[in-house]
């Protein structure tokens, strides 16, 4: 017969061996003596493109910064589609996403979220010479979307109320081009995105932006919840030091909005207010 006294610690054993079981999962899901794995569609420029010496960009060298900052040597980069993104983040192909990835609820009952850390909106581009006074504009035309992107969701939960048609396309450059070729009236994405687009090609214009509050953040596997809080950790200390402000001049050619999430270190660990947000006060730990 079991003493009492064990029988009483058997609880506390069984927890203490699934913490240590989970937090080995997670040091064996991101070893510290090899690379970081991150994962992104390259097509969304100035964020992630490829270069004559290999992917390059805002989200390169922040990946780049974060595995500096981590101890990590070097980056490696998986070229997903955006619409199997995040089947690869599932099945463990890279440790996080590395994409411009707005942070939604239903995003985040899925998986973990760190902070926003990037503000944003939607952006229409159009054929140069096109305008577009509001979204009352897109009555009766077709709009071109990434697939599986939150303009896509966008226009499918508004495309009866502003009477348009959705054309769904694997990339953003097909969205574009679908534009140029007069297949799409406009084609939507992130305003940053569609910022930098139309400053590399004369033929189109971002005719209309409508703000709209949304923000990126990084996205991790469920269980990652302790290696999501020290990647978190790393925003917070760029955010205090200007990398991130730094950053976004560097590629998108002025200085983030004052206030916004680009600046502003929210409090706990997550999106606030989101599943997956966890109210723990901390300070980063900004070393190195």
């Amino acid at each position: 017969m079991m003493p009492p006294v064990l029988r009483r610690l058997l609880p506390a054993l069984g927890l203490a061996i699934c913490m240590a079981g989970a937090a080995f999962a997670q040091d064996a899901d991101h070893p510290a003596d090899r690379p970081m794995v991150v994962g992104s569609d390259f097509g969304v420029a100035p964020w992630m493109v490829r270069g004559p010496n290999g992917p390059e960009g805002f989200g390169v060298d922040l990946m780049h910064e974060i595995a500096r900052r981590l101890g990590r040597p070097g980056v490696e980069i998986v070229d997903v589609n955006f619409s199997g993104l995040f089947a690869a983040l599932f099945a463990k192909r890279f440790e996080f996403t590395a994409n411009p990835l707005n942070i939604t609820e239903e995003r985040a009952q899925r998986m973990l979220y760190t902070e926003p850390f990037f503000a944003t909106g939607n952006g229409f581009i159009t054929r140069r010479g096109v305008t577009m006074e509001g979204l009352q504009a897109l009555r009766g035309q077709a709009v071109a979307v990434n697939r599986g992107t939150i303009s896509d969701t966008w226009a499918t939960a508004n495309a009866e109320r502003h009477g348009f048609e959705v054309q769904r396309y694997d990339t953003f450059p097909d969205s574009v081009q679908a534009v140029l070729t007069r297949r799409a009236f406009a084609a939507i994405n992130e305003i940053p995105t569609t910022i930098y687009a139309a400053s590399q090609n004369r033929n189109i214009t971002v005719a209309f932006r409508d703000y709209t509050g949304r923000n990126f953040g990084i996205a991790f596997r469920p269980d990652d919840r302790a290696y999501r809080n020290r990647v978190e950790e790393v925003l917070e200390c760029m955010k205090q030091d200007g990398f991130l402000a730094r950053l976004h001049e560097r590629w998108y050619g002025s200085p983030p909005q004052p206030g916004t999430s680009m600046t502003e270190v929210y409090p706990g660990y997550g999106p606030p207010g989101l599943p997956g947000f966890e109210d723990t006060p901390h300070t980063p730990r900004c070393g190195g």
